[in-house]
């Protein structure tokens, strides 16, 4: 069992149709059809959305896929159609909202990995594989791959994993010529962000996107991009392979919540417990630290 210990209600504004409820965004429609998107402060790990949030995260990650957007402007067009939250909205929502094209969304995770950890660490202990890619022999947790590869993934419900498939399941589901347009987009865009983040004393290990297409076909960037909950970064200077790497993400929830002192069995059907304020402040520091060696500057919580 898992999903929202607590469900947030969704917030009632003059013009607009609640959508849906994720993880951490709220989606809603205008009346002539656009899209707004709204950060929350909500946190996730273990599949719960747990009942602590982070203050200001959701203002965070909206600003830095916005910074994200500019710089990949040239690779592929991204939905983002304004940033000013729609008239009668909540005071809250400036910051974290965003005015969005409607897109038919591609029902892929688009992941692209330069380092081998997770879930591809996991398979590639047994397969010697990653989404069925071969990967040569004595790669260790943190290692990185010879070059960047494609290893998509079907998009769960919130409160379930996603599911790695291979690209040849990606060609049986969407065909060849969309399967292949996704891998070619993903590993550019990957490219740029890696070489970008690199830049800055930073190593992009892997990430995900979701794409769309427009009326005319075209696919979009959708969503967020190169945030700390869609992507893993580590200290260039830290990199050490043979182990967990330190990241700026929220790693220190999940250890919290797999320690002692949480009390939580992950086993059990109980939800996770409320974290506790050094938590709370550790992750925001983790959160605006990446924030600022990306943009170099401090985000506006």
């Amino acid at each position: 069992m898992s999903g929202f210990v607590v469900r947030p209600e969704p917030v009632h504004v003059d013009g607009l149709t609640h959508l849906h409820t994720g993880k951490v965004r709220d989606l809603y429609a205008t009346a002539s059809g656009e899209l707004v998107m709204v950060a929350s402060d909500r946190i996730s790990a273990f599949d719960w959305v747990l009942p602590t949030e982070i203050p200001g995260k959701g203002r965070l990650l909206t600003q830095l896929s916005l910074w994200w957007f500019d710089r990949l402007a040239d690779l592929v067009p991204n939905h983002v159609v304004s940033d000013v939250p729609p008239a009668g909205a909540p005071a809250d929502w400036a910051g974290r909202t965003l005015v969005c094209r409607r897109l038919d969304m591609v029902p892929v995770e688009c992941v692209a990995r330069g380092y081998l950890t997770g879930s591809g660490l996991a398979e590639y202990r047994v397969d010697g594989t990653v989404c069925g890619v071969a990967l040569p022999e004595g790669l260790v947790d943190g290692s990185e791959l010879p070059e960047p590869i494609f290893t998509p993934a079907t998009k769960a419900e919130v409160g379930e994993h996603d599911e790695n498939v291979s690209f040849e399941t990606v060609v049986d589901r969407h065909g060849a010529e969309l399967a292949g347009a996704l891998r070619d987009l993903t590993l550019r865009v990957y490219t740029r962000g890696r070489e970008l983040a690199r830049d800055r004393g930073v190593l992009l290990a892997d990430t995900k996107f979701e794409f769309g297409r427009d009326t005319d076909g075209a696919l979009v960037l959708a969503d967020e991009v190169f945030t700390p909950d869609s992507s893993r970064y580590w200290p260039a200077d830290e990199w050490a392979p043979g182990g967990a790497q330190p990241s700026f993400d929220k790693q220190i929830v999940r250890d919290w919540l797999t320690s002692a002192g949480s009390g939580w069995d992950r086993a059990a059907d109980a939800p996770p417990p409320e974290l506790p304020g050094p938590v709370v402040e550790r992750t925001l520091t983790r959160y605006v630290d990446i924030y600022t060696r990306l943009t170099g500057a401090e985000p506006k919580l």
